[in-house]
């Protein structure tokens, strides 16, 4: 038990009391104070689980999921992380609800809520609908809370808006910190955030916006690569360029992808929409135009077919720092010759990373574990401690 004493001395160090009672929406709205007791509670929470000590911070409750995207990984991090501190999950299903029928968001906010402690809501295909939904959700509970409709207010945590992917750039840098040995090691260190092909149309911004940042938050030099056209939201480049300039760090774009790879430390190639065409694609989802949604996926379709050189190979990979950079990629990656003709990544590469990836994603249910547990709980060490002296194992192994 060691690494949970020293994630509780961790955590002792930090100043987090502002998590308390709050959602989790954007990583750049949290001091890094707050995203280090994230990443040590999540620690701290993982080693608990190794060592068969329960968790239940609830005895009773609900957890509630609104994904209106598709997802395997997040969902399913979602729901692990909601367990492993005793609350049931529920999948809102908004084909079945009145949602369908035009209930207002406050009414459905505060209806589900009811015995509800956390609310869990991924919305990013639309720019500039995700993360506003999220917060007329978290103004609507907060307001049923003060109005003695709810007896307690639940935490919103974004699985996934059109601005960030907050649970999967957490996991990511955990994965960093574990593999370079500290928050401080990645200092200096380069990341090489990269588009790259795909055969599929319109896949978020969120996780390359959400990677610069973060990663712009620790004094990294933080590169993002894409050919001309695939730019992510200006504001996002504005905030990652302060950041890295805040944290002595650097942050540039090139629409090179070898020069975003010469000497990298980490490479994250993924492919996205261009920023312009998802504004396209949200006016004409607005509009309920739906021939025009389907020329657009034919445009983008042909555009990517344009740069399928923008592909993680083997001789890519060699111009990395001592030709031994981590790879990383959210999932599922579009794997040439297995899930595509031509994609994101070769086998090869990938099946050489594919235990490290898979490390990587083992993250992210203790990182929604964590910033749950940090909105409900002022001391989360004493908890720790507490859970720690338990003799009743979380199961009988024997």
């Amino acid at each position: 038990m060691d690494r949970l004493h020293q994630c509780i001395d961790t955590l002792d160090n930090l100043n987090f009391s502002a998590l308390h009672g709050e959602d989790f929406l954007l990583t750049w709205e949290k001091s890094p104070d707050e995203l280090a007791a994230v990443f040590a509670l999540a620690d701290a929470l993982r080693a608990l689980r190794e060592n068969n000590k329960p968790t239940r911070l609830f005895e009773t409750g609900l957890a509630v999921s609104l994904f209106r995207d598709n997802s395997t990984r997040t969902r399913f991090s979602f729901a692990s992380a909601s367990n492993l501190l005793g609350l049931t999950v529920q999948d809102l299903d908004e084909g079945k609800s009145q949602l369908a029928h035009g209930e207002t968001v406050r009414e459905t906010a505060n209806m589900i809520s009811f015995m509800a402690d956390v609310i869990g809501i991924r919305d990013d295909m639309y720019i500039g609908q995700g993360n506003t939904y999220m917060r007329e959700v978290a103004q609507a509970v907060k307001q049923g809370h003060a109005d003695l409709v709810l007896e307690q207010r639940p935490t919103l945590v974004n699985l996934q808006c059109d601005m960030d992917h907050p649970t999967q750039s957490m996991a990511d840098m955990l994965h960093l910190i574990h593999e370079f040995g500290s928050l401080h090691a990645l200092r200096g260190k380069k990341l090489a955030m990269t588009w790259a092909h795909s055969p599929s149309y319109g896949k978020p911004l969120s996780v390359p916006q959400g990677i610069i940042g973060l990663a712009t938050r620790f004094g990294m030099e933080v590169v993002l690569a894409h050919p001309e056209g695939y730019d992510v939201m200006p504001e996002i480049e504005a905030l990652a360029a302060k950041q890295s300039r805040d944290s002595g760090g650097i942050f540039r774009i090139t629409k090179d992808m070898g020069e975003a790879f010469d000497g990298a430390h980490i490479v994250y190639p993924k492919s996205w929409a261009p920023f312009a065409a998802m504004e396209q694609r949200t006016a004409l989802n607005s509009e309920g135009n739906t021939l025009g949604i389907n020329a657009l996926e034919k445009e983008l379709l042909q555009k990517n077919s344009l740069h399928q050189e923008w592909e993680c190979t083997k001789e890519l990979m060699k111009r990395t720092a001592d030709g031994k950079a981590l790879y990383m990629h959210c999932l599922p990656a579009d794997i040439s010759g297995v899930s595509c003709a031509q994609g994101e990544v070769t086998a090869s590469v990938f099946d050489q990373y594919r235990e490290s990836l898979y490390k990587q994603a083992s993250n992210k249910p203790y990182i929604i574990a964590a910033m749950i547990m940090l909105s409900k709980v002022a001391d989360p060490q004493t908890m720790l401690k507490r859970w720690a002296a338990q003799t009743t194992p979380r199961w009988h192994r024997k």
